[in-house]
């Protein structure tokens, strides 16, 4: 059952300086805040299963990326970028998995700018920050959505999850 209550501006304010990741409700930031697990109940010590991603690498980007971070980004290139760069920094040694990635024409991820660049014409391949890795830009939204779900597949997380990494763009 969910009920509505009225808090402060400064209550409101404090409560959403405590988001851990994109999405989260103020309900389970009070949760965790209080300590208490989703049915209300202080915790047994007994944990849920954590996502497949955060089991095989110990963070997600849902734990390092906040919305003021990606608020922070003025064009659909630059969160892409920076998605993919939080991804990176992430799962550093799954990431190099991307270099499968690429479309029917061309290759969408490398090591060099200059690879990307032969692989097609007009790529406009950047550097995926703090990375020693490159990425074609000149796509559609669309198809930049695409790329972060694929990306967010071979790193491992579910589906659900990758939908929701792919939707941040």
């Amino acid at each position: 059952m969910t009920k509505r209550i009225e808090i402060d501006d400064d209550i409101y304010r404090h409560i959403a300086s405590h988001t851990q990741h994109i999405g989260e409700s103020a309900s389970s930031i009070l949760r965790r805040l209080l300590g208490l697990d989703q049915s209300g109940a202080l915790p047994t010590g007994a944990e849920a299963e954590p996502p497949v991603a955060e089991k095989a690498h110990g963070r997600t980007i849902f734990d390092s990326m906040t919305s003021a971070d990606l608020a922070g980004q003025r064009s659909v290139v630059a969160r892409f970028l920076y998605i993919l760069g939080m991804l990176h920094k992430c799962h550093p040694e799954m990431f190099p998995k991307v270099l499968q990635i690429s479309g029917r024409d061309r290759q969408y991820f490398s090591r060099s700018a200059a690879e990307l660049e032969a692989s097609g014409t007009s790529t406009n391949p950047k550097q995926i920050p703090n990375s020693d890795f490159y990425v074609v830009t000149n796509n559609n939204t669309t198809r930049k959505k695409s790329m972060l779900n694929q990306v967010a597949l071979e790193l491992g997380y579910d589906q659900k999850q990758a939908e929701k990494i792919r939707d941040f763009l």
